[in-house]
């Protein structure tokens, strides 16, 4: 059933691959050889001989990294539209699962049985997502004497159940929140029991994970609508439209307690990890360890963590969620039991491999340490880069081809887990996660200093990206506070994030580094104009004046150059900027009035407008002679459309539902359809009371951003 090759050039791949999957200690954290102990593999101990992973992207790669390092071949499976992606060409050998969509490949059980029967492989690794919680397949696997990587099957069923989990977490004496412990069936029982327990409720899948299924409900219409779209997600990711309700905790932070367990009975908690930051109840910045918990409050938790393991028999990593309200009051959410997307920063503190630890204690190892042993070495930082605009809703899809792709590797203490390379398309069938960016300092702020530059360093063209949005989360005055909560981006953007603001120093900087690439650029062809006649050749001339437009205002400036230096004028003061000008590269490391910049040149053309990454945030620049700008004021202007009629989509996604028809009367608000992209489901309503004049779409169909969906009169 499954289309096999094998790959007979392993020496030539390894070759290929050695730079940029290179081993944890080569360039992801030099810490690692600071730390308590050494997580090099010893060749003596023996665990598989190959290893299938069943996942894609990212979590593939990382996986692999570590059993290369062990000696381990690995196997990997894809589907057809990721015949070329980058995990297939890392793997020694890979197996085609099935077309695009999930269901038919990624969570195809039969077509991955059958993929670890044909490569003779002895042991999964599931990744995160997918089937790494499905009890099912591990139970499938161990019948045909193939090694889960992970816990066991009784583990997965006791956790994988939100309801059950947290009725063992209470007998294992773990704080959990108050809520209804059992199914909610109808909505009108989930707006009874949401009323008995008290606004502000939760109601989330109870096989759920990830921020899927999930809705947050403040009255009882809320509650109606939350209780459809929670069900119809969970359906879709889970399989399984069950749900529960709990109280709200308002203004929490969300704080996880890594654990490590062997089937010995020994467990281990490996600090926290801060993921407070988050949008639609996904993370987006992660950091080890947390600048809010005590010793006192970081034992407890870990503790209690640790009993849950114990309770449920735990083998292999796994990680325990938890709540923390402002009192250090800390509640159990949920307990995940597979590798979480935020791991690479627990390695970074602790010094452990914690792929390789999940691999030898699946053989049957005991753990190596001692809770004892357990350090918090210096500081680590996680950003999700996403491909999506996190203009809109703090970060709707993006897809695409990355045409230009550049990872900050060559920066000290950067560690980047990604899963493509440039060329690689970001697909509508998967999550639209880009990489794990990962910086570690001796403290915080220095960490955050590194994940600062690492930003300004990361090229990607081609689809929109997050990296505006983790620039300003990270430089924040509350987040460097450490003053932030899981309602963080809701409240410091209440009106949804417009970029980086420019300060008056900040405009000046950018319209006098925009004037300085414009002029060398046009030095470089011989092609500069100005607004005085040329009379010698353009590298004789050492001044000029022109006009920049920024932010739909010009301003005129006077330029001076010396060699790479140009003094710039504007607004009466002066802008010294400097640098290479190598005008062939799209980073320009800038040195503006003693102060060192990393500015993108996104795109520039002949007409003087140049797209530059400024403090991480695209602005649209114009340069112009005088001339030009005078005689730009007699162009017609174009007239905006209204949007206020039509309904276009604001990502790639599916139609769920449509709601209307034409000649249908609709309130402004109104629900007119439903829009699923990456497993979240959207509502989109009318901007105005008015009339249907036309449906563009039906359910089932695939749109692409900006498509229209509905018109109205």
């Amino acid at each position: 059933m499954a289309a096999y090759r094998s790959r007979t050039s392993e020496a030539v791949q390894r070759l290929l691959f050695s730079v940029k999957f290179a081993s944890f200690q080569s360039r992801c954290c030099t810490q690692a050889c600071k730390a308590h102990y050494s997580t090099v593999h010893d060749p003596s101990e023996k665990t598989f001989d190959k290893i299938l992973i069943a996942n894609r992207g990212e979590i593939a790669c990382r996986v692999m990294k570590t059993c290369r390092k062990m000696g381990i071949r690995t196997v990997a499976v894809h589907s057809d539209v990721d015949a070329s992606a980058v995990h297939v060409k890392m793997a020694d050998e890979a197996v085609c699962v099935g077309p695009a969509p999930t269901s038919k490949s990624y969570l195809n059980m039969d077509a991955i049985m059958d993929a670890v029967t044909s490569t003779g492989s002895q042991a999964v690794h599931p990744g995160y997502g997918f089937l790494s919680e499905n009890k099912e397949f591990a139970r499938r696997l161990a019948a045909e004497g193939v090694t889960f990587i992970g816990p066991d099957t009784h583990a997965i069923e006791a956790m994988g159940d939100k309801i059950q989990s947290k009725l063992i977490a209470k007998a294992a004496k773990v704080n959990t929140i108050p809520g209804f412990d059992g199914v909610v069936k109808t909505t009108e029982e989930a707006v009874k029991i949401a009323q008995d327990i008290g606004y502000p409720v939760m109601i989330k899948a109870s096989a759920g994970g990830g921020g899927k299924g999930m809705r947050i409900s403040w009255n009882d219409e809320e509650t109606r609508e939350g209780f459809r779209f929670s069900s119809q997600e969970a359906a879709s990711s889970f399989g399984d439209d069950r749900l529960l309700i709990e109280k709200y905790i308002d203004n929490p932070r969300h704080i996880e307690l890594q654990v490590l367990a062997d089937k010995h009975g020994n467990a281990l908690w490996l600090n926290e990890r801060e993921c407070s930051i988050q949008r639609r109840n996904q993370k987006v910045v992660e950091e080890a360890p947390s600048t809010f918990l005590d010793s006192a409050t970081r034992r407890a938790m870990g503790e209690q963590a640790v009993q849950l393991a114990k309770a449920v028999q735990y083998s292999s990593a796994g990680t325990v969620e938890f709540l923390v309200d402002s009192q250090k009051n800390f509640y159990f959410l949920e307990m995940n039991t597979r590798l979480q997307v935020e791991h690479p920063i627990t390695e970074c503190i602790t010094g452990l491999d914690l792929v390789q630890q999940m691999i030898r204690v699946a053989k049957g190892y005991p753990l190596q340490h001692r809770q004892e042993d357990i350090p918090i070495n210096g500081w680590a930082i996680e950003s999700r880069v996403y491909a999506e605009d996190p203009y809109k809703s703090f970060g709707l899809p993006s897809i695409g081809r990355l045409t230009r792709y550049k990872e900050p590797l060559h920066l000290k203490d950067v560690r980047v887990d990604s899963g493509i390379q440039e060329g690689s398309d970001i697909s509508i069938y998967y999550d639209p996660m880009i990489s794990k960016l990962v910086t570690y300092g001796a403290t915080r702020a220095e960490a955050l200093a590194k994940m600062e530059d690492a930003l300004d360093n990361y090229v990607i063209r081609g689809v929109a990206h997050n990296i505006p949005l983790l620039r300003e989360i990270i430089t924040h005055p509350r987040f460097i506070s450490g003053d932030i909560s899981t309602n963080f981006l809701p409240e410091v953007y209440p009106d949804g994030f417009k970029g980086h603001q420019l300060s008056v120093e900040g405009q000046r900087e950018l319209i006098a580094s925009a004037a300085a690439l414009y002029i060398s650029s046009q030095l470089r062809s011989h092609k500069f104009q100005g607004s005085q006649r040329v009379s010698i050749m353009p590298q004789e001339r050492h001044q000029w004046e022109l006009c920049v437009e920024l932010e739909k205002e010009y301003h005129t400036v006077a330029v001076k150059r010396s060699g790479n230096v140009y003094t710039v004028e504007v607004g009466g003061e002066e802008v010294v900027v400097s640098g290479e000008w190598n005008l062939a590269s799209q980073l320009l490391p800038l040195t503006i009035n003693g102060t060192q910049r990393m500015l993108q040149s996104m795109s520039r053309d002949a007409s003087g407008q140049i797209n530059l990454q400024y403090l991480g945030t695209s602005f649209q620049v114009r340069v112009l002679p005088r001339l030009a700008v005078e005689l730009s004021s007699y162009m017609p202007e174009k007239v905006p459309e209204d949007t206020s009629s039509i309904l276009r989509s604001p990502m790639p996604g599916t139609v769920v539902a449509v709601s209307v028809k034409p000649g249908d009367m609709v309130a402004e608000g109104q629900e007119i359809c439903v829009i699923e992209a990456m497993k979240m489901q959207n509502s989109m309503a009318a901007a105005k009371t008015a009339k249907v004049k036309s449906v563009h779409c039906k359910p089932g169909e695939t749109v692409g951003e900006g498509d229209l969906l509905v018109e109205l009169e």
